[in-house]
C-alpha cells in the first residue's frame, strides 16, 4: 500500500524541515510549501490524504489557506499548528474546517497520534457514518433521529435534542478522542465557559443514562475532550 501524502505548510524553514523529515520517517509522503500560496498552488496540483497548516505565515494565513481548500475539497483532514493559544483562533480554526489544532511547541510524537487517528477515522466509510443514526454502544442501542436510547429489552428512554447530538458524536468517535472543541462548535454553535460548563452537565446525565452497562464508559481526556470507551 502506497504511503498517506501529506501536505505541510509552514513558513518557518528549519521547523519545516525538521518535521518534513520526522513525518517522512514515520512513512508518509510530505510536500513542504513554504508559505500559503505556494501551498494553495501545491493543493491544487496534487491530490493529499492529510494537510497540515502553520496558522501564521506571510502572504496568505493558514486560515485563508483552509477556506480557498475547503472550496476545492470539503473532506480532506486539517490539522493547524500555531504559536497562539487564544479560545478565538482555535474556535476559528474549528468553524473554517479544522479536524484538529497543536499548540506550539509540540511533542511530535502527539502529531503522528492525531494524524493517524484522523486518517483512520476518516478512511472508509466517512460519508457512511454522517448520514448514520442507529449506533450500537455496548448493550445500548441509540437510534438518533427517534432520539431513543434503549437498554436490552427495557423501555427506551427520550433523549433531548442535544443528549442526542453529543451522544450520537460520541458514538461515531467510538474509542476515539472526540474534541470539546469541536463538539461546541458542531452542536453549541460557541465554545466558551458557559457553554463549555453546560456540555459538562450533558456529558454527566449521558454517564447516568449508560452507567447500567459497566463495559461502557465516558472518559475525560483532560484539556482536550472525552472518549467513549466500549470494552468488548
Amino acid at each position: 500500500m502506497s504511503n498517506k501524502k501529506i501536505l505541510l505548510v509552514e513558513d518557518d524553514p528549519n521547523f519545516g524541515i525538521v518535521l518534513k523529515d520526522y513525518l517522512t520517517l514515520s512513512n508518509f509522503d510530505v510536500v513542504h510549501a513554504k508559505d500559503g500560496i505556494e501551498g494553495l498552488i501545491m493543493f491544487k496540483n496534487q491530490d493529499y490524504d492529510l494537510c497540515i497548516l502553520d496558522v501564521m505565515m506571510p502572504r496568505k494565513d493558514g486560515f485563508s489557506l483552509a477556506e480557498d481548500i475547503r472550496k476545492n475539497n470539503k473532506e480532506i483532514p486539517i490539522i493547524f499548528l500555531t504559536a497562539k493559544t487564544m479560545k478565538e483562533d482555535i474556535l476559528k480554526g474549528y468553524q473554517v474546517g479544522a479536524d484538529d489544532y497543536l499548540n506550539k511547541p509540540f511533542d511530535s510524537e502527539v502529531l503522528l497520534y492525531k494524524i493517524n487517528a484522523i486518517l483512520q477515522r476518516k478512511g472508509g466509510d466517512k460519508e457512511e457514518k454522517e448520514d448514520l443514526f442507529e449506533f450500537e454502544i455496548g448493550d445500548f442501542f441509540l437510534n438518533s433521529k427517534l432520539r431513543h436510547l434503549s437498554y436490552k429489552t427495557e423501555e427506551p428512554i427520550k433523549l433531548s435534542p442535544k443528549e442526542s447530538k453529543l451522544l450520537k458524536m460520541l458514538a461515531v468517535h467510538k474509542n476515539d478522542l472526540m474534541s470539546r472543541e469541536l463538539a461546541l462548535t458542531k452542536i453549541w454553535r460557541d465554545d466558551n465557559y458557559f457553554t463549555s460548563r453546560s456540555m459538562d452537565v450533558y456529558i454527566a446525565k449521558l454517564r447516568k443514562y449508560l452507567k447500567a452497562d459497566l463495559n461502557v464508559e465516558i472518559i475525560n481526556i483532560h484539556g482536550e475532550g472525552f472518549r467513549l470507551v466500549v470494552n468488548s
